[in-house]
């Protein structure tokens, strides 16, 4: 599994629980800290937790573990590092706050128009595998 296809499964997790304002910037040109943050937004703390929740769900199912949590005890900011993904999960003030898009404007940002419409069996097979069981 490549990093990107990590990424963009956080992204369609991000999605499937309506996650706003989704980014996916590669930045492994530009730092050694990853290959890829993925960027979203909640619309309340309950939402934050809600979608960082189900990345990790997710992810976690397609057998991918995530190495690190920070600030799920806070209400602002939700970070899941997956080593070569880094997922942020912000409220709205948080992310108008720390402003993750221009510090690493440098990065490539990524489309991923086609995640929101994709079939979840097409990003989460082992998700399809169960269902059919």
């Amino acid at each position: 599994m490549t990093s990107l296809e990590t990424a963009r499964w956080a992204a369609k997790a991000l999605c499937e629980r309506k996650g706003t304002e989704i980014r996916l910037i590669k930045i492994s040109d530009i730092s050694s800290i990853a290959d890829y943050f993925v960027i979203a937004t909640g619309s309340s703390t309950t939402h934050v937790k809600s979608l960082a929740d189900n990345v990790e769900y997710r992810l976690d199912n397609e057998g991918i573990s995530v190495s690190h949590i920070e600030g799920y005890r806070s209400d602002s900011w939700i970070l899941l590092d997956y080593v070569d993904v880094v997922v942020h999960v912000f409220s709205e003030e948080a992310r108008d706050y720390y402003d993750l898009e221009r510090l690493w404007q440098d990065g490539e940002a990524q489309d991923i128009t086609d995640i929101e419409e994709m079939p979840l069996n097409q990003l989460f097979p082992s998700q399809t595998e169960q269902a059919e069981r």
